[in-house]
């Protein structure tokens, strides 16, 4: 979800810096207006109801770190089912964004694991963005949230949709707050759940903790790793396998290199895997974006991940260092077959376009690629096989979906391979050129 010209942000750091100012202004509302232009075509998909998938899911699953899960929740925002209540009736309410037509669940539809399948989302006044929905599914584990990790808590991350101009497009969470506070449903619940009417935090605590609900484990892998040595067919144990050794997927999918991770399957971090280097020239954007970054304004650089071809500089965004430009966070990889297309830009289609993109080793001319990323020389059957791994981390409330979608992504991929590349894969990891980043001159044009 997200784009339009929001004032309000500008004008503060306009009092606090009027260069700052003219540098933001000048690139955000340009690269906005051109893609207004280009979406006025596309509209927001209607609003998805609450069915049964979008109720809180309860911590017995098998696979659920109890323990974590249950103290996941901040001191001052505790769980209580009232809230969690409140907070489902505001994640489905279009009233919080500017026009009715976008809520929350717009973008995180329970019907497809909390996406919208998409490669990026669609909000108000169908306006688009440049990053791909991630599931709020077992985002309660998330370290940090968003693609580029910009924010910790799911409180910050419930906010900033709301006042973001491409998603929901409120010039402020006040304004949001105006739209619900005269609903006497909404007053009562407020009062009930938190003493006091409508207000901003409150409305973002009460959606947070509706998200913190949504745990969701119960997999065939999960049933495999506590002992069910049948819940999984061979292809996928024989999966399992290259994703720790050969696959070399643990580098960034995995608790350690020596400790397997089988629960969320992330290292949280944060990792450049040659993603958008053909689209974006990012070391020119990165001297771009330094204004932006030097703010510290967290609208101002939600604006910019979202509205801008500065998306493409991920985590550098936040941390300002040259080593994260185009880093992006390593996703958790809980029903990943039911929540495509794939990558922060969306860019890939199917599971065995991944691993084609990952096989090949993919990125080699970026300057700034993870060390880890190299040709991985993975045969037919062995993608094959990692598929059928990936797919037994579908939940069980996704089964029937998941068996479509590999049916489809199987259909696909023998039809189209887009990144496939055999020679490459087989082929010696070849020297990537040294970083450098000079603002003082023109860098030269990258490519894959």
């Amino acid at each position: 979800m997200r784009f339009a010209k929001q004032t309000q942000p500008i004008a503060l750091l306009a009092v606090l810096c009027p260069c700052l100012l003219i540098c933001l202004w000048e690139y955000v509302d340009a690269a906005a207006s051109l893609r207004l232009g280009a979406v006025d075509s596309q509209h927001a998909p209607p609003i998805p109801k609450a069915g049964r998938l979008a109720r809180p899911k309860s911590v017995h699953q098998v696979g659920v770190p109890v323990a974590e899960t249950l103290a996941a929740a901040p001191a001052d925002n505790p769980q209580t089912p009232e809230k969690i209540a409140l907070g489902e009736k505001l994640f489905f309410d279009g009233r919080l964004s500017v026009d009715g037509t976008v809520a929350c669940a717009t973008c995180h539809d329970p019907a497809r694991a909390f996406t919208d399948g998409r490669v990026t989302s669609i909000g108000v006044e169908g306006r688009t963005g440049q990053r791909n929905s991630p599931t709020i599914l077992n985002a309660l584990c998330n370290k940090t949230q968003f693609w580029d990790g910009r924010v910790n808590t799911l409180e910050e991350q419930a906010e900033l949709p709301i006042i973001n101009p491409v998603e929901m497009g409120q010039p402020s969470l006040d304004a949001a707050v105006a739209k619900i506070a005269p609903i006497e449903e909404y007053q009562e619940a407020f009062r009930s759940v938190f003493g006091r009417p409508p207000n901003g935090p409150d409305l973002v605590r009460a959606i947070a903790s509706y998200e913190r609900s949504q745990i969701s484990f119960d997999s065939p892998f999960d049933h495999f790793i506590a002992s069910d040595k049948n819940a999984i067919d061979d292809s996928a144990k024989r999966g399992w396998e290259i994703f720790n050794t050969r696959g070399r997927c643990n580098k960034c999918h995995a608790l350690s290199e020596s400790k397997r991770d089988v629960t969320t399957l992330t290292d949280n971090d944060f990792h450049n895997i040659g993603i958008g280097i053909i689209r974006h020239n990012v070391v020119a954007l990165a001297c771009q974006a330094e204004q932006v970054v030097n703010s510290g304004n967290k609208a101002a650089l939600d604006q910019a991940a979202i509205q801008t071809d500065m998306s493409a500089l991920g985590r550098f965004l936040i941390t300002k260092k040259d080593a994260d430009i185009a880093a992006f966070k390593t996703p958790d990889l809980r029903n990943v077959l039911v929540t495509a297309p794939y990558f922060h830009d969306g860019s890939q289609q199917t599971l065995w376009d991944v691993m084609d993109h990952y096989n090949k080793g993919d990125g080699l001319q970026d300057p700034d690629l993870d060390e880890d990323i190299q040709p991985l020389a993975l045969t037919e059957f062995d993608i094959d096989d990692l598929v059928a791994f990936l797919a037994s981390l579908t939940s069980a409330d996704y089964h029937d979906l998941g068996v479509k979608e590999l049916e489809r992504q199987r259909a696909l991929s023998r039809t189209s391979r887009p990144q496939r590349d055999t020679a490459r894969a087989f082929a010696p990891k070849q020297p990537e050129p040294k970083p450098s980043r000079n603002c003082d001159q023109e860098p030269k044009s990258k490519d894959r």
